[in-house]
């Protein structure tokens, strides 16, 4: 029985970040993953391949070129699934590759097969080596569950793995349905649904739901629902669904309970996930998942309730993000090993990758609100900027929430091109309790994107002026920039 000082199972983004991490501070490790190759869910049916989708189509489909050649410009007229592929594989083969020698650098052992725990030290991997089931028993001090989430399949949905179909399914051979009909509006649904109404498919959205992306500044997602339907996008808001049919062609159709009905080619269910916890056998090592297969654990450490073991990444729930995996699997690490970890995300960026792109940093307005913070905001709209009109943008726009009297930036709210590149400046000076002034008294790049910050804040400047600010406040703005705003 081989022994290791930390034992990861699942290669995703926490799994990978915490290997690598314990083994620069000499510890052996060993990584365990259900799939042929590394990357966990991430680089296999997540984050890396709908983005790669998501760039694939547009620019075939010309989308970022329509602003000055019109609603009919494409760069390719007929897209196929040949065509999503093709980038898609070159994609996944690079981070894989990666990868591996990421592993292969540092010292981090790989194995292939379904880790299940024995008892809370002992995990038994099994695996197929050809037409035989092969185990093998290791032993570690620690362990880091990472095992990310899979699709949530409800009993009443018919999958066929043809046009009824998970995410998962969706992007493992992805193609250009005639039409299609996605089922859940949180992240995942309005990432692909966006994504293929750019590729001109006949796109509905169903959501139970009144409401979606509740977690967002309410302005920016009205923005969102306003491009989807003023591009074609049929959005069924408090349609819950009660049945799924066939119709005479074989072609799904969901019938809401409120007698609404609706057919299409492909039938796409993104309506939550689960915790990919269901064959670990965690009752040997004394752990309990939630019903939807997610593990509680400390905030800071990533300690189970079973202390020597860890849990980082989606299996633990909100946020979800790579990003934030990543950081949660080095946390962990480092406080298995006694060594001092980062400090907790201050404030962390939201980023969907719809089309537009959403990104999001700090406090809602809906949020600032409620806690009674006196406050106001600056609107730039991407239209309005000279890199806006070079690249033929027509919608977008970036909101600043400033508080009244320190004149601190509270949140930063984007939707538009390079909407997910564009917010680290916000968090930069959010974490750094940095204020409006930072944006007005200094010099941006010209043109581009990021001018809209300074626009923004010459907005909530002005609003602040007439607010009647402290003369202080008002005096430390440079008169040449007043006259500017």
């Amino acid at each position: 029985m081989a022994s290791f000082d930390f034992v990861v199972l699942g290669s995703g983004p926490a799994g990978r970040r915490a290997a690598v991490q314990a083994a620069k501070l000499g510890k052996s490790v060993l990584v365990v993953d259900n799939r042929t190759q590394v990357g966990g869910v991430s680089v296999h049916t997540g984050t890396i391949p709908s983005k790669t989708l998501r760039e694939t189509a547009l620019n075939l489909s010309g989308w970022r070129e329509r602003g000055f050649y019109g609603q009919s410009y494409r760069v390719k007229n007929d897209i196929c699934a040949a065509d999503l592929s093709a980038r898609l594989g070159k994609t996944l083969e690079h981070e894989i590759s990666v990868l591996e020698h990421q592993f292969a650098r540092n010292g981090v052992k790989t194995m292939i097969g379904w880790g299940r725990f024995l008892d809370s030290h002992r995990i038994t991997v099994s695996c197929s080596t050809g037409d035989r089931e092969a185990e093998e028993v290791v032993e570690a001090e620690k362990v880091l569950i990472s095992v990310g989430t899979h699709p949530y399949r409800p009993k009443g949905i018919p999958f066929n793995g043809h046009n009824v179909l998970d995410s998962d399914d969706f992007i493992v051979t992805p193609n250009v349905p005639r039409s299609l009909t996605v089922i859940g509006a949180g992240v995942i649904g309005l990432e692909y649904a966006t994504i293929f109404s750019a590729l001109d498919v006949p796109v509905t959205l169903i959501e139970p739901r009144d409401s979606f992306l509740d977690f967002m500044d309410r302005e920016i997602v009205e923005h969102l629902t306003y491009l989807m339907r003023e591009r074609g996008m049929a959005l069924k808001l408090g349609g819950e669904v009660s049945k799924v049919r066939f119709a005479a062609d074989g072609s799904p159709v969901c019938v809401l309970k409120d007698g609404r009905q609706v057919g299409s080619e492909v039938l796409l269910f993104t309506a939550g996930r689960m915790g990919a916890t269901g064959k670990l056998n965690l009752d040997a090592c004394g752990l309990t998942p939630d019903s939807r297969g997610r593990l509680a654990v400390d905030p800071v450490t990533f300690q189970t309730e079973v202390p020597h073991i860890y849990a980082a990444g989606d299996v633990i729930g909100f946020p979800s993000l790579a990003s934030t995996s990543m950081e949660q699997g080095r946390t962990a690490a480092c406080h298995a090993f006694g060594e001092q970890g980062p400090a907790p995300d201050q404030c962390f960026p939201l980023g969907i990758y719809a089309v537009p792109e959403l990104s999001s940093v700090g406090l809602t307005e809906e949020e600032v609100r409620a806690k009674g913070i006196a406050y106001d905001c600056g609107i730039a709209r991407f239209k309005e900027t000279s890199r806006g009109h070079i690249m033929g943008i027509s919608s977008g726009m970036l909101k600043m929430i400033v508080e009244i009297g320190t004149r601190r930036v509270l949140g930063v709210h984007i939707i538009g091109e390079g909407a997910t590149e564009l917010i680290h400046i916000g968090q930069a000076v959010i974490n750094l309790g940095g204020t409006v002034d930072y944006f007005i008294d200094n010099s941006f790049n010209f043109p581009t994107l990021a001018e809209a910050y300074k626009v923004a804040a010459l907005d909530a400047w002005n609003r602040l002026r007439k607010l009647g600010e402290p003369a202080a406040a008002l005096e430390a703005v440079p008169e040449a920039k007043r006259d500017a705003a």
